[in-house]
């Protein structure tokens, strides 16, 4: 059962505001149903999604489905390496000398860190930082996972390698460099895992783009199987076939050459993550802004709330008031960073100093906000824990 207002409201009485929080018991059984949706294959955690160490080792302790971490940045992965964290995917290419002479130095700890590749650049930078280093690096190849529809891009645009034939050519380079070593593949069907497919009050669009993730769907499995096969016939032994996301876990998982699901905005569960027709989570995280003015009978002005998430600018990427039930930004003002307006008509009678409660777009960005995060069990704060925020980490 979602929480209530009064919930909340009872839970951070007296605590300053804004705050970030995570409701554990609703984190837990997102937890637990991702793991079931991953039906039986490994789940690695993408870190970019969760920006909090503390969290992140619950989830790995959590259940057994949950192995290795998916990180977005060098320094990342260098810094929960550090932590105690190991079998780190660094999911983006990686070109700065000084991260990754800091890579190298936690490989020959005994670590295993696995660094991205798409291009001949990339290997030839690395064997180069390897050699220097006197260290063996683990390398990842990066495939395209995009489709192109009547001219119609539908995906990212991400690595360059869409062919079979470009996948073998770029692994035999790898595979040529005496200090680096193919332990992986990793193919991003963004257009199904990150695309909301459920809009509200715009039934022929989420028509259309179920439609094309069906189509999608295909094509993806079909491409990714073809590469590995190809790859397993030249005689490379992949440690990892990477794919998916939180919105792709049953299509990805049901494929047969993957060997791992990727999951990170699950946890949480952001307020995109409400557009999904084939699964639901449950509101996890979100945060609090105080009402400090009262302008017209409906409207209650919060200081603060602007958290702007990342990507194409739109509505979508406003947070979305969540508690109390019915609250809504205005059109004109959206959110704001140092004050925004809600509008609310509901039952509960609210008062300068009360909390409003939002809920962030994406995922972990929200913790780039917050030094810390109160994480709430059974009607009481049980915890305080850092954000990488708060650990001094700002790796992008």
């Amino acid at each position: 059962m979602i929480p209530s207002y009064g919930y909340y409201k009872e839970v951070f009485r007296g605590r300053p505001m804004p705050f970030a929080y995570v409701d554990l018991d609703l984190f837990d059984a997102n937890c637990a149903s991702l793991a079931k949706r991953a039906a039986g294959k490994s789940l690695r955690v993408a870190s970019k999604s969760v920006r909090c160490l503390a969290l992140l080792k619950r989830i790995l302790a959590s259940n057994a489905v949950f192995r290795g971490v998916m990180c977005y940045s060098a320094r990342e992965a260098v810094h929960l390496s550090g932590q105690g964290c190991d079998d780190l995917l660094v999911a983006y290419p990686v070109w700065d000398e000084s991260y990754l002479r800091e890579v190298c130095t936690e490989l020959r700890r005994g670590r295993t860190l696995t660094l991205m590749v798409d291009s001949a650049e990339h290997v030839d930078r690395l064997e180069d930082a390897a050699r220097r280093a006197d260290a063996v690096i683990p390398v990842c190849l990066d495939l395209d996972m995009s489709s192109n529809y009547l001219g119609l891009h539908f995906g990212v645009r991400r690595s360059p390698v869409n062919t079979v034939e470009q996948a073998l050519a770029l692994s035999q380079r790898v595979l040529e460099q005496p200090h680096l070593r193919l332990d992986g593949v990793m193919g991003y069907e963004a257009q199904i895992a990150g695309l909301p497919d459920s809009l509200p009050g715009r039934p022929v669009r989420s028509a259309v783009l179920r439609l094309l993730k069906r189509r999608s769907v295909k094509a993806v499995a079909d491409r990714r199987a073809a590469t590995v096969a190809a790859l397993r016939e030249r005689g490379v032994a992949l440690r990892f076939v990477n794919g998916g996301g939180t919105g792709s876990l049953e299509t990805t998982a049901a494929e047969e050459a993957v060997s791992e699901v990727t999951a990170g905005s699950g946890f949480y569960s952001p307020a995109l993550f409400d557009g999904y027709r084939a699964f639901q989570h449950l509101p996890a995280a979100g945060f609090a802004v105080e009402i400090t003015r009262k302008p017209t009978s409906h409207v209650w002005t919060c200081h603060g709330g602007g958290l702007v998430a990342s990507g194409a600018a739109g509505r979508d990427r406003l947070p979305l008031p969540y508690l109390p039930t019915g609250a809504a930004l205005t059109p004109a003002e959206g959110a704001g960073e140092v004050q925004t307006p809600v509008v609310y008509r509901g039952p509960e009678a609210l008062q300068l100093g009360d909390p409003v409660f939002m809920r962030h777009a994406k995922a972990g960005e929200l913790c780039e906000h917050f030094d810390a995060l109160l994480l709430v069990s059974a009607g009481k704060i049980v915890e305080e824990v850092r954000t990488y925020r708060g650990e001094g980490g700002c790796f992008l």
